[in-house]
């Protein structure tokens, strides 16, 4: 089984969970083939090959991120990522049938926080890919972080359950 994790992080917090979600995933199927990249790596051939791709990203003004929300970011002290989820899910092959997928994102808690989550499941099944879980969020303290206490185990946990 090969797994391709593909996430964009402003913070680090995003990559964080990715990262677990690998290791739950390794956990459950030590035999796996399990890749984590920074959108900026994730190549469409590596994802053209896979079994399992989850994507994530953080929740920028109620959604996923867009230029004006990374260049804010920037401003506010992250590191600059180019590009990020949506041009790179402009440049995925419409290929993904009977490949499975899921959604995760990092947000803050407050009521109208909205959930980048739910925009990047919406494109995976643009794509045609098979999303075997609703999209899931994992909870920052602020908006440039940390995680909430759990959280990490939480995305190991999801990432267990995926595989």
């Amino acid at each position: 089984m090969l797994a391709v994790i593909v996430y964009e992080s402003m913070y680090g917090n995003t990559g964080q969970v990715a990262k677990a979600i690998a290791d739950g995933i390794r956990t459950t199927k030590p035999d796996a083939d399990v890749r984590c990249l920074p959108v900026a790596e994730a190549e469409t051939g590596v994802v053209g090959d896979a079994d399992l791709l989850v994507v994530g990203g953080p929740t920028h003004m109620r959604g996923m991120s867009t230029g004006l929300s990374r260049t804010l970011a920037a401003k506010a002290g992250a590191p600059e990522e180019s590009p990020g989820l949506r041009a790179w899910f402009r440049s995925l092959p419409d290929d993904g049938a009977g490949v499975r997928a899921a959604a995760f994102d990092t947000r803050v808690e407050t009521k109208h926080a909205g959930a980048a989550a739910d925009g990047i499941a919406a494109r995976l099944t643009r794509h045609h890919y098979d999303l075997t879980s609703d999209p899931v969020g994992f909870l920052v303290d602020e908006v440039n972080g940390p995680l909430r206490d759990g959280e990490l185990d939480r995305a190991k946990s999801w990432g267990a359950a995926l595989a």
